[in-house]
């Protein structure tokens, strides 16, 4: 006989795949009759370039579309069965980072109670059940992403090297994980029996007693900084690279074989150097504007890198232990300070949420009502100046811009209110050597 937590977790997703299936509905019925389309347009780009492949041909024949083939070949049934195929596929992703939510926590410790409300903020989340059902493919990152945590957190370094290689192949931004990877695989992973052992959750007493804080914490930046280069070369960290390393240049090595530069430029490079001077209203938005005309040099374009590689560099020397909240953070800080931010990125970040909710110390009341309100009100503010230019054709350019800007300070309030209220918890525990032996440093 199943759990009563089991049994809930199922209603709790039968439930929201019902709603998911009745936005693809709708949304197929609002698009013949209504002016406004539900569906993303990226999803006709995605239609069209596997509408090409059906046809023998090559997904890049579609202009603008610049993803991996492989999204192409998962959306053939778009064309062999039904257009809303895709919008089915990402959906049911989209339950499956539900699932995997629920097994990380659980993996860590985490009371069912506790478990299900924070699946509950992923499943019910307007912003993802809106976004897989539009016909967006981020719940398929989202859902590799979250499975390669629970390979690592099961001691599957092979497996989390061969999705982890083939995810970002798929779409480029989870490399910004590969440091914390690397430094979780180092060689205190390794538990007695050669598995990591997991840190299980701790009460709010136990936290509040715990003298693991993020302001107590041993592993302060140069302690990170040394403890990096001194235990980062292990074997689980050679296997790690190069299992991922080889199955991002093997599916590269292959479409470029079948598509030659087209797959190289569209697919890969052209991410680097991106700079869209529409449907983009990130902090450089209004630069792109201004001077996309006269074209940017190489450097130039790689240039609006380098803040995001300061920030990136210092979450992960500071919190690359508490891995899912190292996560969190970096995933924030890239779309906050992309040089291309649009709404669905905010999906990458709104998956790792859940996994971060259970140590904090924040209230809903009042502090964690605050951060919702100016994050979400700095958000539809941003918004509301992108609809003006981009359907209405309003001269709102500078009204945009500084938007933008605004939207990357609240981004920015918000990211510190988390990291003060977070209780920093390694996902693993650090073994010590004792002797010929290999012991866990219990908890105090």
């Amino acid at each position: 006989m199943a759990s009563a937590a089991a049994v809930t977790l199922r209603r709790v997703v039968l439930v929201s795949a019902a709603l998911r299936l009745a936005l693809v509905v709708f949304g197929e019925w609002q698009d013949a009759h209504l002016e406004v389309r539900y569906t993303d347009v990226d999803y006709l780009v995605f239609s069209d370039a596997a509408a090409s492949v059906a046809a023998g041909g090559s997904p890049f024949a579609r202009a603008t579309y610049r993803y991996s083939p492989i999204l192409a070949f998962l959306l053939l049934p778009n064309s062999l069965l039904h257009a809303a195929w895709g919008k089915l596929l990402f959906s049911a992703a989209d339950l499956l980072v539900g699932l995997f939510i629920d097994t990380i926590l659980e993996l860590r410790g985490i009371p069912e109670k506790m478990r299900m409300w924070s699946v509950i903020a992923w499943l019910f989340n307007p912003f993802t059940f809106t976004i897989g059902t539009r016909g967006n493919c981020e719940p398929i990152v989202c859902a590799v992403m979250l499975w390669i945590l629970i390979c690592l957190m099961k001691g599957r370094v092979l497996q989390a090297a061969f999705w982890y290689g083939l995810i970002v192949h798929f779409r480029i931004y989870p490399i910004i994980y590969a440091i914390p990877f690397v430094i979780v695989l180092g060689k205190g992973y390794a538990g007695p029996v050669g598995r990591p052992t997991l840190t299980m959750w701790r009460s709010k007493q136990q936290l509040q007693n715990d003298k693991v804080s993020q302001k107590e914490d041993p592993t302060s930046f140069l302690a990170t900084v040394w403890g990096f280069l001194s235990n980062s070369i292990s074997r689980n960290v050679i296997l790690f690279g190069l299992l991922s390393g080889s199955m991002f240049f093997a599916w590269a090595g292959v479409f470029f074989y079948l598509y030659g530069w087209d797959f190289l430029n569209e697919a890969l490079l052209y991410h680097l150097t991106r700079t869209d001077p529409r449907h983009n209203f990130s902090i450089y938005f209004y630069h792109i504007y201004l001077h996309h005309q006269q074209g940017f040099s190489s450097i130039q374009r790689l240039a609006s890198f380098l803040p995001q590689l300061v920030v990136q560099l210092a979450l992960i020397l500071r919190f690359s232990r508490d891995l899912p909240f190292c996560m969190f953070l970096q995933t924030v800080a890239f779309v906050a300070f992309n040089k291309v931010m649009t709404a669905q990125y905010f999906v990458w970040f709104f998956c790792l949420l859940p996994l971060i909710l259970p140590w904090s110390s924040m209230k809903l009341k009042w502090k964690g009502l605050a951060c919702m309100v100016v994050w979400m009100g700095s958000q539809l503010h941003w918004l509301m100046w992108a609809y003006l230019l981009e359907l209405k054709g309003r001269n709102v350019f500078v009204q945009l811009w500084v938007a933008g800007l605004m939207f990357l300070a609240a981004n920015t309030f918000v990211m510190l209110m988390v990291m003060k209220h977070h209780k920093y918890i390694p996902l693993f525990l650090s073994p010590v050597k004792s002797g010929n032996k290999v012991a866990t440093k219990k908890e105090e």
